[in-house]
């Protein structure tokens, strides 16, 4: 017995097969992806997470260091002066 699967590839049922069909192609991403480009978020990094459901889940972060307050700033010479990172 031969029918037709998600896009197009034939499955028997006779026939064990290694996965499942993926819920997402790489152009999904691709797209996801240039939409938040797009939209003007920097994406210094991008983080995409796909669900098992299929949903794609773009989470965009930046290079930059947090703003460091004045105990940051006491924190690091005090490291600095005794050798600790």
């Amino acid at each position: 017995m031969v029918f037709r699967a998600v896009r197009g590839r034939e499955m028997t049922v006779d026939k064990p097969h290694s996965r499942a069909p993926s819920t997402f192609r790489q152009q999904d991403v691709t797209r996801a992806v240039k939409a938040v480009v797009k939209a003007g978020v920097d994406i210094a990094r991008v983080r995409v997470e796909i669900t098992r459901a299929g949903s794609i889940i773009v989470t965009t972060g930046t290079d930059q260091p947090a703003p460091q307050d004045d105990l940051d700033r006491e924190l690091a010479a005090f490291e600095a002066r005794h050798g600790q990172n």
